[in-house]
């Protein structure tokens, strides 16, 4: 009975294994196409053959895709990696599953100390870095997260505090349209735009910002794979296994609120990536282990982000839509599938 009952766990060991592999697989083709299709279709189609193989800076076609189409791709990929890992660190914060930087409020908090930053800075000096982009918007998130901490200790219920959090995210919002409607100095025209959400505008300085601050965050994620993991098993069990369980939630803040403020700060606030695609990955991994669901949410987060802004550019040409609004319309069903399966859960 042992020995079958051995043979049995390893099968399903690599019953699952094949499984991941397989998944990850899928993730990194659809990557890829996605990656070519982006590059390839807009307002002008380009034959990306051509321009690799002749390689003429001097061609219209070449520029399109090195100064506008490529660093558009990469800083939608890296942002929408950020934005599902942030979603997934605040769902294991408040063990929420709808828990994410866009309902929490957070990206609107970033979105607010933004605006009003540019709005000063821009209007005083006309020089905004990208560097004081991403921490004006760090500050504003942390102070919109430090905000849901201290609602979270008065209220015990889960779905009260995400009402907190929408709240939150109305009054920044309102907040910050009433700045962007005051705002009269030319350079910041496209303020509002930005505050709709749009990886348009992307340039190499701000990709390779957005680079080094999303992929060191991620690897840190990474490296909290294990505590994570005990953290889901609950704070009792973590503190069992040596989890330092104080400074592992200090660092879950300062990590989410850090992705997501460099999402917010490079492309405005985007909705429902954080909390739809850690769901769509876990549930196709067949595991909510850290150390797969993490990188398999950072792929998913890009290849979602890749597939809503070719939808943006492309679906209305030459008008292009917010980023934002076409997250919420694949993004938002997600969302109402896992409230009505948890319904259904509590039914039973």
């Amino acid at each position: 009975m042992q020995r079958q009952s051995d043979i049995d766990a390893a099968f399903g060991r690599s019953v699952r294994r094949r499984r991941v592999t397989v998944v990850f697989a899928a993730l990194a083709v659809l990557l890829v196409a996605l990656a070519s299709l982006n590059l390839v279709v807009g307002s002008v189609d380009v034959d990306l053959w051509n321009v690799v193989v002749a390689r003429d800076a001097g061609d219209p076609n070449y520029k399109i895709i090195w100064d506008l189409r490529l660093p558009r791709l990469i800083e939608a990929a890296l942002l929408g990696g950020a934005l599902a890992l942030s979603g997934f660190l605040l769902q294991t914060f408040f063990n929420n599953p709808i828990a994410g930087p866009y309902i929490l409020g957070i990206s609107s908090g970033a979105k607010l100390v933004v605006a009003a930053v540019m709005i000063v800075v821009v209007g005083s000096s006309g020089v905004m870095t990208n560097a004081m982009l991403v921490a004006s918007a760090f500050v504003g998130s942390l102070m919109a997260m430090l905000f849901v901490l201290l609602v979270s200790r008065r209220i015990d219920s889960m779905a009260m505090l995400i009402v907190a959090g929408v709240m939150i995210g109305y009054i920044c919002t309102a907040v910050t349209d009433f700045l962007i409607t005051f705002a009269s100095d030319a350079n910041i025209v496209n303020l509002k735009n930005w505050s709709l959400g749009s990886f348009s505008g992307a340039n190499w300085d701000e990709v390779a910002i957005a680079a080094v601050v999303v992929l060191a965050s991620s690897a840190a994620v990474f490296c909290l794979s294990k505590p994570i993991g005990a953290f889901q098993l609950g704070e009792s069990y973590a503190r069992s296994v040596g989890v330092n369980v104080r400074a592992f939630r200090v660092g879950l803040i300062l990590l989410s609120s850090l992705l997501a403020a460099t999402v917010t700060a490079f492309a405005g606030p985007i909705s429902f990536v954080g909390i739809a695609v850690p769901h769509v990955v876990k549930r196709a991994l067949g595991t909510s282990k850290p150390i797969v669901v993490i990188p398999g949410a950072f792929l998913g987060g890009a290849i979602f982000c890749l597939f809503c802004d070719l939808i943006a550019r492309t679906a209305f040409t030459p008008v292009e839509v917010s980023i934002s609004a076409v997250t919420a319309l694949f993004g938002a069903p997600v969302v109402i599938a896992i409230l009505l399966r948890r319904e259904k859960g509590r039914r039973r």
